[in-house]
C-alpha cells in the first residue's frame, strides 16, 4: 500500500424514513493510496452512492472518521470543506454539464477562476488539460459542436485542470455507447498511468473491470475489497452488478 491519501474509519450514516431509520451506510472503513485506481461497485440501493458523497465531503457521516490528505475532515466547517473540495478532488459526473454558452477553453478553466488563478497561467493550464485529454484541437468549441464522448473528455479536463489529490467519477460512461465508454475508461488508465489517484463509482463490471482494485458494497456494508483479478472479486462482479444504478 501507498501512502494514504483517504482513511475511512468506521463510517456511518443513516437516513430517516417516516419513523424508520435506514444506514445507508455502515461501519464502512477504508484506505486510499496515493495513485491508486479504485472501483467502487454494488447493485442498486448498495449504498455506494452514499460512500461517494461521504469521501468527497459532500455529506457529514454520522459517526467514524475520515482523514483526506491527511486532515481529519469530517467535523470541518463547512468553508474549508468546500475548500477542500475545489482544489484536491476532481468531479466527473454521468453527465458533463458543462455550460452550453461557453467553449471548451472556458468550460475547463472554471475551477481555476474559482481558485483566483491569473488570466494567463489559467488559460496555459486550461490547454495543457485539454492537451492531456486529446482536445486541444476542440478548444474553441461550444458543447454543442461535440460528440458526447468530447464533451465527457472536456469534463475530465476541468476535473484534472486544478491538479487535484483526488478524481472521483460518478458512472463516467453511463450515458455513452459502450465503444466511446471504453474510450473514455481508456483515458482514464491513461491518467491513473500518470499516477493519479482515481475512484470510480459504478455498477458495471465492464468499467470496474478497468480499475486495479475493487470495492463491493451489498446494504451498506463492504463485502469484498481485492484486487481485479482476485478470482473471487471476478466472479462477485460479473454476478449481477450491471444492473440500474440508483
Amino acid at each position: 500500500m501507498t501512502a494514504p491519501l483517504l482513511v475511512a474509519e468506521s463510517l456511518w450514516k443513516r437516513y430517516r424514513f417516516g419513523q424508520s431509520l435506514i444506514d445507508a451506510i455502515a461501519d464502512v472503513s477504508l484506505t486510499v493510496g496515493q495513485g491508486e485506481f479504485l472501483a467502487i461497485c454494488g447493485r442498486s440501493g448498495s449504498g455506494k452512492s452514499t460512500l461517494m458523497n461521504l469521501l468527497a465531503l459532500l455529506e457529514r457521516p454520522d459517526t467514524g472518521h475520515y482523514s483526506f490528505c491527511g486532515e481529519e475532515a469530517a467535523g470541518l466547517p463547512e468553508s474549508r470543506r468546500a475548500d477542500i473540495r475545489n482544489r484536491e478532488i476532481g468531479f466527473v459526473f454521468q453527465l458533463p454539464t458543462l455550460l452550453p454558452r461557453s467553449t471548451a477553453l472556458e468550460n475547463v478553466e472554471l475551477p481555476l477562476l474559482y481558485s483566483r488563478v491569473r488570466g494567463n497561467q489559467r488559460y496555459r493550464r486550461a490547454n495543457e488539460a485539454l492537451e492531456r485529454v486529446g482536445l486541444a484541437h476542440r478548444k474553441s468549441h461550444r458543447p454543442n459542436q461535440l460528440s458526447g464522448g468530447e464533451q465527457q473528455r472536456v469534463a475530465i479536463a476541468r476535473a484534472i485542470v486544478n491538479r487535484p489529490s483526488l478524481i472521483l467519477a460518478d458512472e463516467p460512461t453511463g450515458a455513452l455507447d459502450s465503444n466511446t465508454g471504453d474510450e473514455i475508461m481508456s483515458l482514464f488508465a491513461e491518467l491513473h498511468r500518470q499516477r493519479s489517484t482515481i475512484i470510480v463509482v459504478t455498477h458495471d463490471s465492464d468499467v470496474a473491470g478497468r480499475a486495479e482494485r475493487t470495492v463491493i458494497l451489498r446494504d451498506g456494508r463492504i463485502v469484498a475489497d481485492a484486487p481485479r483479478r482476485e478470482p473471487a472479486v471476478l466472479r462477485a462482479v460479473r454476478g449481477g452488478l450491471d444492473v440500474s444504478s440508483r
